[in-house]
C-alpha cells in the first residue's frame, strides 16, 4: 500500500513539479528586458579596428584618434527603422556637445547612408563604413541600433541594443559621461 502511494506521488508530483519549475522559469525571463542584454565587453578595452570614413574613404578612424576622451559611438543604418525612431534624439545630444559622437554604418550601401544622414541631419562627428559589418561581429553587435559609451581609457562602460530614448539619455548616458570625466 505504501508503494502504491509513494508511485502516485511520483506519478502525479514530478510532472506537477517540473511544470512549476518552468512556469517560474518563464516568469523570470518575461520580466528581463531585452534592451539590457548583459555584454562580455563592459568594462573591457573597445575592440582596435581601421575602418575608411563614411565621408572621404580615402581617410580612416580608429578608436586610437580619441583615445584620452569619453565618447560615444552610434551603429546605424539607412535601412534601419529604429534608428530613424533615435535620429532626433542624437542630433539634439550631437547639438548639446556634452559626448563627441561617432557613427559606425553597419552593413550599409555608402551611398544610402550618405543620403539619408544629408535628409535626416547628421548628429555625427564623423562616421565610419563598415559595409562588411566586420566590426559589428567585433563590438557584439546584435541589430542596430546599438550605442557604446568609451572612457578615456578605451573601456567600453556602457551598451544599450535598440534606440536609446530621452529617459537613457537622462538617467543613464548623461550622467555616466560625467562622472568619466570627473565632473560627479
Amino acid at each position: 500500500m505504501a508503494e502504491k502511494a509513494v508511485s502516485g506521488m511520483l506519478r502525479f508530483g514530478l510532472p506537477l513539479g517540473v511544470f512549476l519549475a518552468l512556469v517560474v522559469l518563464l516568469a523570470i525571463g518575461l520580466n528581463l528586458n531585452p534592451r539590457e542584454v548583459p555584454s562580455p565587453l563592459i568594462n573591457k578595452p573597445a575592440p582596435a579596428f581601421e575602418l575608411p570614413q563614411l565621408h572621404a574613404l580615402d581617410r580612416t578612424f580608429s578608436p586610437k584618434s580619441v583615445a584620452g576622451q569619453v565618447w560615444m559611438l552610434n551603429v546605424w543604418a539607412s535601412w534601419c527603422a529604429a534608428c530613424r525612431e533615435e535620429h532626433p534624439l542624437l542630433v539634439d545630444l550631437a547639438k548639446n556637445g556634452v559626448v563627441p559622437l561617432y557613427g559606425l554604418n553597419y552593413k550599409d550601401r555608402r551611398e544610402d547612408a550618405v543620403a539619408w544622414l544629408k535628409r535626416f541631419g547628421d548628429p555625427y562627428r564623423l562616421s565610419i563604413h563598415d559595409f562588411e559589418g566586420k566590426v559589428g561581429i567585433d563590438y557584439g553587435v546584435y541589430g542596430v541600433p546599438e550605442t557604446y559609451i568609451i572612457d578615456k581609457s578605451g573601456v567600453i562602460r556602457y551598451k544599450r541594443i535598440g534606440p536609446i530614448t530621452p529617459d537613457i539619455v537622462q538617467q543613464k548616458i548623461l550622467p555616466l559621461v560625467k562622472e568619466l570625466n570627473g565632473n560627479a
